[in-house]
């Protein structure tokens, strides 16, 4: 007896529905085919021991099953409820279904329970554009799949379960999410908050331009200035994520198993990996390619502590994606593109002791030394760094004020404006959203400088010998001060503020 039945393989972000055909005739076997991998091909054993667990058996016969596309690498151990569900409905030990209205996924324990799986999201959103009504997958990826609406998504604890459901013994309850509610929940009360932030007041600034445009920012200073601590509460006041940006973030976190709660993602990501990280963990990759480091920080942060202590390799190679904003990863057989829209906060001491040149301070270190240790840092990554800024130390004073400052909402009310701001002027432009992602043509449309502006900026071009690349981050960024201002134009004390935190490109700037 044939019978056809629905699961979904996962590639780069994005699934395809796969067709498992089950077939048992007369004779003796276990035949699987359509490109599995160990792990797919290791399933007879699950099924095996999940069904004879719970009174059912795997039928002595030739079974043939195909996973189609037949071309197609099948990957983990996801596809055993779907097998399982087809080998059973193929031998008669369940009454034939509506199969072709169900799309089924799940891995099996020996005592039939169902483990959760990787990229229910996709598979779902995949299901609901394909016409499937139903998608059956273990209770703990429930919430996250009922994100997509008009899709009935019925989460399992067992096989028994599934069974019992098909021959209409007891129906699986379906799982209905309120985006809305759980969307907007806890948004005003970040877990990092300005407030705690004592003096600093310039890095703030700085740090709102920032949020406000989207800019990747560099912050050098000793230990102990407070460089961590500010990138942390950065995400606390960039505006709230869209619906869209929402599923777009929890998808890419669906595909590798790390959705908090098992379902929507409504804060902005902050990722923080480590320096020892490799340059396919960064940006992805690996025989059978995953996102990295700087996709999984999409419509969030990616925070690179001690910039200079990664290997060089690994920061050259996320000069394409700051570009482009994607990252395309090409093996023999297929190409897969993840998207990478992040702001990247870096910090680092400007010296091998960690102190800038100071004659008072025993620790502090030379011109040279400190030279050599900022020069372990591209020309062409720190172009890409919209904004360098040199953090202080904090005095005293500053430090035991027991008031507290502007709290992260306030500052937040102040950058969704300007967002709303950037959000109308790009509005005709599917692909940008904020000032940080235009192009040369749109640079050139909207950052339109006076005679005055255009002097200034000439004049710092030609002392600091600036490139082409960061002129256009300057421009850039004097539009986001414009706009946090209200101003539709850009005026010459937008402009000397936004050269003013070009740091790194004065020569001598440390002395």
């Amino acid at each position: 007896m044939l019978t056809k039945i629905y699961g979904s393989a996962v590639f780069g972000i994005e699934a395809t529905t796969i067709t498992v055909e089950v077939n048992i005739d007369k004779g003796i076997g276990y035949h699987l085919v359509g490109l599995p991998d160990n792990a797919v091909r290791e399933s007879s054993y699950r099924i095996s021991a999940a069904l004879s667990n719970n009174g059912y058996k795997l039928p002595g016969k030739k079974i043939t099953i195909n996973m189609a596309p037949a071309d197609l690498r099948k990957e983990g151990a996801s596809y055993d409820l779907t097998l399982a569900m087809g080998i059973l409905a193929a031998s008669g030990q369940i009454c034939s279904a509506p199969f072709d209205e169900y799309l089924i996924m799940g891995e099996l324990s020996l005592d039939g329970s169902l483990q959760p799986i990787k990229g229910a999201l996709p598979i779902a959103i995949k299901a609901k554009e394909e016409g499937f009504q139903h998608f059956i997958l273990p209770k703990e990826n429930a919430k996250e799949a009922a994100i997509v609406e008009g899709l009935n998504v019925l989460g399992a604890e067992s096989i028994l379960e599934v069974i019992a459901h098909f021959s209409g013994e007891q129906e699986i309850t379906p799982t209905v999410v309120n985006i809305q509610t759980e969307f907007y929940k806890n948004i005003d009360f970040p877990e990092f908050d300005f407030a705690d932030v004592k003096g600093q007041e310039s890095i703030k600034r700085c740090m709102e331009i920032a949020a406000a445009g989207g800019h990747n920012i560099i912050l050098i200073g000793p230990p102990g200035a407070g460089k961590t601590m500010l990138a942390k509460r950065l995400p606390s006041i960039l505006p709230p994520m869209t619906l869209q940006e929402a599923l777009e973030t929890t998808k890419i976190h669906s595909v590798v198993g790390k959705t908090e709660n098992n379902g929507l993602l409504y804060e902005r990501p902050f990722r923080s990996p480590h320096h020892t990280i490799s340059d396919v963990a960064l940006v992805g990759g690996g025989q059978y390619p995953q996102p990295g480091e700087i996709s999984l920080a999409h419509n969030g942060v990616l925070f690179l502590d001690e910039l200079p202590e990664f290997k060089r390799t690994v920061l050259e190679v996320m000069r394409q994606p700051l570009e482009d904003r994607e990252v395309t990863i090409s093996r023999a057989k297929f190409t897969v593109t993840y998207p990478s829209s992040f702001m990247l906060v870096a910090s680092m001491n400007p010296s091998p002791s960690g102190f800038f040149q100071d004659s008072n301070n025993p620790l502090a270190s030379s011109p040279q030394e400190m030279q050599r240790y900022l020069s372990k840092i591209s020309g062409p990554l720190l172009d890409r760094i919209d904004i360098h800024i040199e953090v202080t130390p904090v005095p005293f004073e500053k430090l035991s004020d027991e008031r507290k400052g502007e709290s992260s909402v306030d500052i937040r009310k102040r950058v969704s404006l300007a967002r709303e701001i950037q959000s109308l002027r790009f509005k005709k432009f599917g692909n940008i959203h904020y000032n940080a992602q235009m192009n040369v043509k749109q640079i050139r449309e909207y950052c339109q400088l006076s005679n005055d502006g255009k002097q200034l900026i000439k004049n710092a071009m030609e002392k600091l010998n600036l490139s082409a690349r960061a002129y256009d981050r300057i421009l850039k960024v004097s539009r986001t001060i414009a706009d946090l201002e209200g101003s539709i134009d850009i005026l010459p004390n937008h402009i000397s503020e936004a050269i003013q935190y070009r740091s790194l490109d004065r020569e001598g700037w440390f002395l």
